[in-house]
């Protein structure tokens, strides 16, 4: 007998996410965070991608929006040194919101703890064992040390997560040595601020808006806010940075001293951060009743990304985590967690990787490369897969049983008319339920889903396909017309006999 279900080691982002959903489940999670109360250091600043349709289908987006620190629409992005403009799009390809991550732990905590979920803040696992049956995690509490159980264990404890380490999975790659430093400050008198975004300093003149290149490093401005400069340092530093420490506004003024050989007057901090990359993934995502989610499993050499990826695990794993622990898991259903996000983290890293490569040249060959690239991103075709990309929206799995060109890809929001009335694909998500969708009144594709999946009967416009097997985290396992063994299979694959 366990005393949870599942412990979740970090209550970051990706940990709350995970408990939550483990609850919209039925699962018993507990998280484990190590420090006394959430980080005041400032860390990501935003969420991009598909994790915000995965938050509009779990009803959490609007509660996230209020959240927003910039409203500015996100209609350009950074990519490795340049920028891809996306205000030519009716329908921007990469959506983002602005926000805090202080403030969205702060949501996602109340979201998972307002389910059920148990957190305890100041217990730090300082050891993992495991047998055939359970797993236990030694924990250091402030009355003491103890020992608590459960069938799972997820680490979600960051990039040097002490999980990964006693659970003795490998994490290749690469950390670099540039350090960026970033600054969102007020517009002091004596800055003069251009109607392009260009700034004008007393001690070094004119400054363009966007990138400025020097033999030390990167300067980067602009503005998200009226009022306010974004600022943001790069340059190399062997030393490693502790994340613990707060970066102060002398800091960033000494960078920028070092980058540009001169000073820029700043003016009150909103917004002060710094951070290194690293282009790392962990060799597994699962150690028998172990596995990894989020920073735990792979760090992103790229701004905007890394949040994106982390949720999406926590999405991915948890309705097959909680099969597992209820007995009504397929055979091999929970080991997709690590086929499927595994492959979505190394494409994440590939596109990641990329941007290092484009911006860490200084030599004119890799001026010339950046400009090449700028150019090819005037293509509308370009700008979109690239942000797609980014978004991480070109994910495909694959499903069996089904060759539709919709299977494996993320659900569209779509309009539903049924005999109750109006409603859509994101409130038939919002409690993270199987769902078979019959938009054709195609009784003979419905009756292989009885008992197994929540099954609806709706009508769209341009409706997709006949009838759409969507799961939990909003993946189409099956679309098809007619093909009832198709479906047997993707259910059985899926969902049981």
């Amino acid at each position: 007998m366990t005393d949870v279900d599942v412990i979740i080691v970090g209550a970051g982002p990706t940990g709350l996410m995970l408990a939550a959903e483990l609850r919209l489940a039925g699962v018993r999670p507990l998280v484990l965070e190590r420090r006394p109360e959430r980080g005041k250091t400032p860390k990501a600043h935003g969420l991009s991608g598909q994790i915000l349709d995965l938050l509009h289908y779990r009803g959490l987006l609007d509660r996230v929006r209020a959240l927003v620190t910039d409203p500015v629409p996100a209609d350009r992005f950074p990519f490795g040194g340049v920028h891809v403009d996306l205000t030519r799009f009716e329908e921007p390809p990469l959506k983002a919101l602005s926000v805090r991550q202080q403030l969205l732990e702060g949501l996602l905590e109340e979201h998972a703890t307002g389910l059920g979920a148990e957190l305890r803040r100041g217990h730090e696992v300082v050891g993992v064992s495991q047998d055939d049956e359970s797993v236990t995690a030694e924990v250091r509490g402030p009355d003491g040390t103890y020992e608590v159980t459960a069938q799972y264990l997820v680490g979600c404890d960051g990039g040097r997560s002490p999980v990964r380490s006693m659970a003795g999975i490998g994490f290749p790659g690469t950390t670099y040595p540039e350090v960026n430093r970033i600054g969102q400050v007020s517009i002091p008198d004596r800055l003069t601020v251009h109607d392009n975004g260009d700034i004008e300093t007393p001690e070094l003149g004119r400054i363009k808006a966007g990138f400025t290149r020097t033999g030390t490093g990167v300067f980067a401005l602009g503005s998200l806010t009226p009022g306010i400069l974004f600022i943001q340092t790069t340059e190399d530093d062997p030393g490693e940075i502790d994340d613990d420490v707060p970066m102060t506004l002398t800091e960033l003024g000494d960078s920028i001293r070092r980058v540009l050989g001169g000073d820029v007057p700043l003016g009150d901090p909103v917004r002060l951060s710094r951070y290194q990359f690293s282009a790392r993934q962990a060799e597994r995502y699962r150690e028998g009743r172990i596995l990894l989610a989020g920073d735990a499993a792979h760090l992103l050499p790229s701004t905007g990304t890394a949040i994106n990826v982390g949720m999406s695990d926590s999405v991915n794993l948890a309705w097959k985590l909680a099969a597992e622990i209820q007995g009504r898991a397929p055979a091999g259903l929970l080991d997709t967690y690590h086929a499927e996000r595994h492959a979505a983290g190394a494409r994440a890293l590939l596109q990641s990787r990329a941007q290092v490569a484009l911006r860490r040249g200084h030599d004119e060959a890799a001026e010339a490369l950046r400009a090449v690239f700028q150019e090819l991103l005037d293509d509308e075709q370009a700008a979109r897969r690239l942000a797609s990309h980014v978004a991480g929206t070109d994910t495909r799995y694959p499903m069996p049983g089904s060759t539709h060109a919709l299977a494996g890809t993320f659900v569209p929001d779509l309009a539903l008319e049924t005999d109750q009335g109006a409603t859509s694909v994101a409130e038939l998500l919002r409690d993270a339920r199987p769902v078979l969708l019959d938009l054709a009144d195609r009784p003979e594709l419905r009756e292989p889903a009885e008992g197994l999946v929540d099954v609806r009967t709706a009508k769209a416009e341009d409706r997709p396909a006949d009838v759409l097997l969507i799961r939990p985290d909003g993946y189409i396992a099956w679309a098809g017309d007619g093909d009832t063994e198709g479906l047997r299979e993707a259910l059985a694959a899926w969902f049981g006999a």
